[in-house]
C-alpha cells in the first residue's frame, strides 16, 4: 500500500529539490554533504555542507557526491538522500511510499541502479520509480504529455545538458551531453588564471557567469575576489566580459551542435508539434545570459526560457505523481 507523502526528487549534480505530495517543494539545497575525518560522522549537509566547500576547515570533507548527473559516491548519497528526506518530514509512516527521481537521459544501467540503491541503503519504505530528464522537463516546461502532446526541450543542468524530442510520457529522439553548468564554471576558472594570472573558486566563477554570460553584462565587466596566482594573496578585479564569453565557447557550442543532431532526427509527425510549441530551454545553465539566442540562431525556430526554469524538473517529476 502507497501512503500519501509521496516525493518527487530532482537529485541534481548541483541542487537537490524534494516535492512531497500534498505539501508541494518542501526542500531546495546544494548536492552536498561535509564529513567530519576525525570521527567519520556527517557534520553537515546541503547548505551548510556547501558553504564550506573551498574553505578548507580542518578535519572537514566537502564532498559533492554527484558528477555529471550520476552517483559518484554511493554512500555519499545515500547519508546525503537520508538527511534531505528527514529534513522533508518525509520519513517515517507504516506504508510505503512512492518516489519518482530523475536521472539523466543517457545513464547508463549501472548508474541507475546506483540510485535505487542509495534509497535501500538507509531504507527500505520506498517503491522507487526512475524517470529520464527529458520527459520530466518536457512536463514541467507544460506540454501537455497525457494527451499525447509532442515538445523539444534543452535542460542545462550542472553536469548534464538534456536535449529532447518527446512525446506521450516518452523520448523520441534524445541525447545526453555530459557538458553543462558546471564545465562552464571550470572554463570561465582556467580562462580566468591564464588570463588574469587569477585563482577563482567555483563560487566566484558562477557569479561570472551569471553576471555577464555571453552578452557581457550592462558594463561590460563585472568584478570579482580571488587569489593573485603568483602572490597567492587576495585580489580584487574587474573581469571583462569577453573573457567571459570566450571561455564559455566551446560549451555552448557542444550544446548547439547537440541541438541541431536531435533537431535533424525528429519524425515529420512531431515537427508540427515543435515549432508550434518551440524549444524550451529549463535548468539552472538556461539562465545564462544570451543562452536562448545562441541556440534560437542555430535551431531556427524560436527558443523561450521556461518560467522558474530551475524547478521545472522537479515540477515534471510531481506531475508523474499524479499521473
Amino acid at each position: 500500500m502507497l501512503s500519501r507523502g509521496s516525493v518527487a526528487i530532482d537529485l541534481g549534480t548541483v541542487n537537490t529539490l524534494v516535492w512531497v505530495d500534498g505539501r508541494g517543494l518542501v526542500l531546495e539545497e546544494p548536492s552536498a554533504i561535509a564529513i567530519d575525518d576525525a570521527t567519520g560522522s556527517v557534520a553537515a549537509i546541503g547548505t551548510a555542507a556547501d558553504a564550506l566547500a573551498d574553505k578548507e576547515p580542518k578535519d572537514i570533507r566537502v564532498i559533492h557526491p554527484l558528477r555529471d548527473g550520476v552517483i559518484a559516491d554511493l554512500d555519499a548519497t545515500a547519508e546525503m538522500l537520508h538527511g534531505f528526506l528527514r529534513k522533508s518530514g518525509a520519513l517515517g509512516g507504516p506504508f510505503r511510499r512512492r518516489a519518482v527521481v530523475c536521472v539523466p537521459g543517457g545513464a547508463t544501467w549501472v548508474e541507475r541502479r546506483s540510485v535505487i540503491a542509495a534509497f535501500g541503503t538507509r531504507r527500505s519504505r520506498w517503491a522507487v520509480e526512475l524517470v529520464d530528464e527529458p520527459v520530466a522537463a518536457a512536463a514541467g516546461a507544460g506540454f501537455d504529455l497525457s494527451a499525447g502532446e509532442g515538445g523539444f526541450v534543452v535542460d542545462v543542468g550542472g553536469g548534464t545538458t538534456e536535449v529532447a524530442a518527446v512525446a506521450g510520457w516518452r523520448v523520441v529522439r534524445a541525447e545526453s551531453l555530459r557538458m553543462a553548468g558546471n564545465a562552464m564554471d571550470e572554463a570561465i576558472i582556467s580562462a580566468a588564471r591564464s588570463g588574469l594570472g587569477m585563482i577563482l573558486s567555483q563560487r566566484a566563477a558562477r557569479q561570472l557567469k551569471a553576471e555577464l554570460g555571453l552578452t557581457g553584462g550592462p558594463e561590460g565587466w563585472a568584478e570579482t575576489v580571488g587569489l593573485d596566482a603568483a602572490r597567492r594573496t587576495p585580489r580584487v578585479e574587474k573581469v571583462p566580459g569577453d573573457l567571459v564569453a570566450g571561455a564559455l565557447g566551446p560549451v555552448v557550442s557542444a550544446i548547439g551542435t547537440t541541438v541541431q543532431n536531435v533537431l535533424s532526427d525528429i519524425p515529420a509527425g512531431l515537427a508540427e508539434d515543435v515549432v508550434r510549441g518551440q524549444v524550451r530551454l529549463s535548468g539552472g545553465g538556461a539562465l545564462l545570459p544570451g543562452l536562448a539566442d545562441r541556440l534560437g540562431e542555430v535551431a531556427g525556430i524560436g527558443v523561450i526560457l521556461v518560467d522558474d526554469p530551475l524547478r521545472t524538473v522537479v515540477r515534471g517529476a510531481a506531475r508523474m505523481l499524479q499521473a
